[in-house]
């Protein structure tokens, strides 16, 4: 019984112990800016398409539910308020977790996971350069940089998809539209939001690096790796939201 929870354990405490290194190199110089935005470009160039092509989809398929929803009580005036309030509390976030963990996540693992292989870590180590700093840290701080955008561009996509969706297909009023998206949806929200998104980022590049670094064996380890960022991420992600969501209704009760 104990040499099967030791491994897990073990995944675990390395887990925090590179979570604690990161957070003493992030505060520690230099900082690596010039590898912070080659890896803030990577991120976004295989994460931008993926964002949409499931935020569009997503947004129309909530919107078209809620609008119908909203007619049946007769209050198709109030599409606007619907359509913003959840793009940005729920399906911003949401997407963000699916393109995060799905498409950045794994493509840092897929990169640190070839360096391993290849001893570059190793040989890092040997000439005194801290992989941490020089690697992790500008991951981390791109994905989440890089959560925070994606959940934006995925509200305006879902605030514009459910306008021409609600005012064209179901017609609403686009007056009553435009009027209503700040009805239930204002700043703290977008402030929200824009946390959940980051909290996202910084999780799923902190499984990547960890997962990447700890590759043993040759390049089917790193496959396997990849498949483990992808179902790790999800669960920490989704623990995530939850807990962020509970915590941001108490807040804005208050």
């Amino acid at each position: 019984m104990n040499d099967v929870l030791a491994v897990p354990l073990r995944a675990v405490g390395g887990f925090f112990e590179l979570t604690a290194a990161a957070a003493r190199a992030t505060v520690r110089p230099p900082f690596q800016r010039r590898e912070f935005v080659d890896q803030a470009w990577f991120i976004t160039r295989v994460s931008i398409f993926p964002t949409l092509f499931v935020a569009i989809p997503f947004t129309v398929l909530v919107i078209f539910t809620l609008n119908i929803l909203l007619r049946e009580i007769g209050a198709a005036d109030l599409a606007g308020a619907a359509a913003a309030f959840g793009a940005v509390t729920q399906i911003g976030p949401m997407v963000t977790v699916l393109v995060v963990a799905g498409a950045g996540a794994t493509a840092i693992c897929a990169d640190l996971g070839a360096r391993t292989i290849r001893e570059e870590i190793d040989a890092m180590r040997v000439l005194g350069i801290d992989p941490v700093q020089r690697l992790v840290v500008p991951r981390v701080l791109a994905s989440m940089f890089v959560a925070a955008l994606l959940n934006g561009l995925v509200c305006t996509v879902g605030i514009l998809g459910g306008f021409l969706f609600s005012v064209f297909l179901q017609d609403v009023n686009p007056g009553a539209f435009v009027n209503g998206i700040t009805l239930l949806t204002k700043l703290p929200e977008l402030i929200i939001a824009e946390i959940k998104a980051a909290l996202f980022g910084l999780v799923a590049g902190l499984v990547a690096c960890y997962l990447g670094l700890n590759v043993k064996g040759g390049p089917k380890s790193v496959g396997d790796a990849v498949n483990q960022t992808v179902v790790f991420a999800f669960m920490a992600l989704f623990v995530i939201n939850v807990v962020a969501t509970a915590v941001s209704i108490k807040f804005a009760a208050r």
